[in-house]
């Protein structure tokens, strides 16, 4: 099954993206960080994808945090990983032990794209507001290059751009 890209009415998109440019301050109605944790996946995690693939990424993580395998907050999900403590004595996560991959690859989390990152934003916003799961409960996706473990002991729900998602 796939997704057609054209779901999202622009007009729609275009809204939320004229709404959030007149916030002075992101994070005033967001305290707790949740829309910028969801904004931070969808950017790493698939900001090259269409507004469907970003957008199937964000309802996995919604999706995982409904559930009690998962931590019931947004980024208690994104942020999910082992940890240890550095030299210095800070906890850090352990490289390539994280739920998603960006978090503990080794590299950091610096934002070098200020439009896919607002596109992340606003789409995140979108999401925790509320919107239809195209994904059908998916709570697992991976890239269609590789083959994980899991992979063949769940339901494929749905394949938007190169993202196989599951639940």
């Amino acid at each position: 099954m796939s997704f057609d890209k054209q779901f999202i009415p622009l007009w729609i998109v275009m809204g939320f993206m004229i709404l959030m440019s007149l916030s002075q301050e992101l994070k005033s109605w967001d305290e707790n960080g949740e829309v910028a944790c969801l904004a931070e996946a969808i950017y790493f995690e698939s900001g090259n994808q269409s507004d469907a693939g970003r957008l199937a990424v964000g309802h996995v993580i919604l999706n995982r945090q409904e559930m009690r395998e998962y931590p019931d907050t947004i980024c208690g999900v994104v942020h999910q990983a082992k940890w240890k403590e550095n030299w210095k004595g800070n906890m850090i996560p352990v490289k390539h032990q994280c739920q998603f991959s960006y978090f503990c690859d080794g590299k950091p989390e610096e934002i070098e794209d200020s439009k896919t990152w607002n596109e992340s934003y606003m789409l995140a916003t979108l999401l925790v507001n509320g919107m239809y799961d195209f994904t059908h409960g998916a709570s697992h996706y991976h890239n269609d290059t590789v083959h994980p473990y899991w992979a063949d002991h769940l339901y494929k729900t749905v394949t938007i751009d190169n993202h196989i998602f599951y639940k």
